[in-house]
């Protein structure tokens, strides 16, 4: 089974990443269930594995935390839906690349309930969507903005951290930072796409899509 967890209020940071360390533990060792974290957490920017310290251009804004997953640079806050996944990957295929497929798929299932394209580009972490609207690159490509995150950690083929989908955060706080180190793309939300969308359908929708996407541990 897979115990799905939402927080309200913001979740302090070091709190979530106790609260994680000592839930993997326990499912490594067999003494609890998989468990799904749904939180918002305040202002803060986190530095995974593979940060470029130039990419912190605004290290005075926020509190920086040092995420140990995955990735580079990426901002939390409210407004943003933080999915903490922690799954038992060894069960799961044992495979980490499918694995991060399967996230990045359970992201575009989620988006698809709100009609929103999401799509995935080689080259830049997470999930995209195309602007027709806003003016193109120029090369002539069309404008594309980053709507979800993903960076994971896995720990004896246990997963957590996990994704962020950006539901209303106030995109201008992504300015401090040089999202997942790249240049030359912004971000957006659901309701800066012209949604209303609500924290609460994006939890309903993420618990719909979710099984048809991971489906039941081997």
């Amino acid at each position: 089974m897979v115990e799905w967890v939402i927080s309200d209020g913001l979740t302090d940071y070091e709190h979530a990443l106790h609260v994680m360390e000592t839930r993997v533990k326990a499912i490594a060792r067999g003494d609890a269930d998989e468990m799904i974290w749904l939180v918002e957490h305040p202002p803060l920017y986190t530095s995974g594995t593979s940060a470029n310290p130039a990419d912190l251009t605004d290290p005075d804004r926020f509190p920086v935390y040092e995420a140990r997953r995955g990735g580079q640079y990426t901002y939390h806050g409210p407004g943003q839906r933080v999915v903490y996944v922690m799954l038992d990957v060894g069960r799961r295929g044992r495979d980490v690349r499918a694995f991060v497929r399967q996230l990045e798929a359970w992201v575009i299932a989620t988006l698809e309930r709100f009609n929103v394209r999401g799509e995935i580009r080689a080259g830049r972490v997470g999930v995209w969507v195309e602007r027709p609207e806003k003016p193109r690159s120029a090369t002539g490509a069309v404008t594309e903005d980053k709507i979800a995150a993903i960076g994971i950690r896995l720990r004896k083929w246990i997963s957590f951290h996990g994704i962020s989908i950006n539901v209303e955060p106030d995109l201008e706080h992504f300015s401090g930072i040089v999202p997942c180190g790249i240049t030359d793309h912004g971000v957006t939300s659901l309701v800066d796409l012209g949604l209303p969308v609500a924290m609460e359908d994006v939890d309903v929708a993420l618990r719909q899509t979710f099984d048809g996407v991971f489906g039941t541990p081997g």
